[in-house]
């Protein structure tokens, strides 16, 4: 099953900084290297996406397979800059139990979960200028169904120790297999 916690598609202003953090909240002091919530981890990838200066020099495509690059590394959370060509996905797969966040920033994508008993599975277009985000246990499938080119920005707090990948069954998800760190 999967929680859709935040999904909207950005304005067009913005005081972009590269690594903004979530505000304290007013009853609990911030914990050092907390993991950053789904809405913060939004922030970031739409801020940054506002930004293609700081990116756009760095994306590569790939026939192979999709092609990406960690842009930030901190200690509460990583950013990566991934592209995609028609037909390339990840298949479905989560998150290692890290939020996370992810914005099309040219081109557009599209997205598969499940929604649980009732609604079955879920796609949705993912235009450019649309941003996602998820908290630790949700599990996707993003792909390039369009005809061009896509390039996207992905956060994920704490950054990701592992991801974990399945088959969609009649029955629901099944395990297939787990990478880890020194497999990106």
């Amino acid at each position: 099953m999967s929680l859709d916690l935040v999904s909207e598609t950005p304005p067009h202003t913005s005081n972009a900084r590269l690594t903004p953090h979530a505000p304290p909240t007013p009853h609990a002091p911030p914990t050092p290297n907390a993991p950053l919530t789904p809405k913060a981890l939004r922030t970031v990838v739409r801020e940054l996406a506002e930004q293609p200066d700081q990116w756009i020099h760095l994306v590569r495509l790939s026939t192979d397979e999709r092609w990406y690059q960690r842009l930030v590394a901190e200690e509460d959370h990583e950013v990566w800059l991934i592209s995609w060509l028609p037909g390339q996905s990840t298949g479905f797969h989560d998150h290692g139990g890290s939020r996370g966040a992810f914005t099309v920033a040219l081109g557009e994508l599209e997205e598969l979960s499940l929604g649980g008993p009732d609604q079955g599975l879920l796609i949705r277009r993912v235009p450019a200028g649309t941003a996602r985000a998820f908290g630790p246990e949700y599990v996707h499938d993003v792909r390039n169904t369009a005809s061009g080119p896509a390039v996207t920005l992905h956060a994920y707090s704490p950054p990701l120790s592992s991801m974990t990948h399945y088959d969609l069954r009649a029955g629901g998800l099944v395990r297939t297999s787990e990478e880890g760190p020194e497999q990106w």
